[in-house]
């Protein structure tokens, strides 16, 4: 009968300290865990900032094509067909960049922001308010976040 009370009393030390080992692995495990989701989110981070550098740089150089076609549609002519054909051609160009992800910067009536816009010239103009944007020159793009070519815009006031 005394050899089983000393086996009791020394296994609750035992007891002890394996519940303290397991405790310390399981937070060991929880902050490699919450390290990983970390990484991840970096990771996902990084490759979505990459992806829109590279993305800009191969659409940057198409925009000054785009604007030339845009103004192509301005153009006065009596050949409808024509016409028509440099619309699609627009049209298609359009849908390409939307389905990268190449979003116009709204401007017109908006508030001046240094970040998206590229103001050229103010004016006074007593219909708007202050910082107001008034015109766009040239369009801007952005893709997400990052502007990959600013508006150029005429402010009022």
């Amino acid at each position: 009968m005394d050899e089983e009370v000393k086996e009791e009393t020394t296994t609750v030390p035992e007891v002890d300290d394996k519940q303290k080992e397991l405790d310390e692995l399981t937070d060991r495990y929880k902050r490699i865990l919450a390290e990983f989701e970390n990484y991840k989110k970096r990771s996902a981070k990084e490759r979505e900032f990459l992806y829109n550098s590279l993305l800009s740089d191969i659409v940057t150089p198409m925009l000054p094509v785009l604007d030339n076609l845009e103004k192509a549609t301005d153009a006065k002519t009596e050949d409808t067909a024509y016409k028509d054909g440099i619309n699609l051609v627009l049209k298609q160009f359009r849908d390409v960049l939307n389905s990268l992800g190449v979003k116009e910067i709204e401007a017109v009536g908006q508030s001046f922001d240094p970040e998206i816009h590229e103001a050229v010239s103010s004016v006074q103009d007593d219909t708007l308010g202050e910082q107001v944007v008034k015109e766009v020159l040239r369009k801007g793009y952005q893709i997400g976040t990052k502007v990959i070519r600013h508006a150029m815009v005429v402010v009022a006031n």
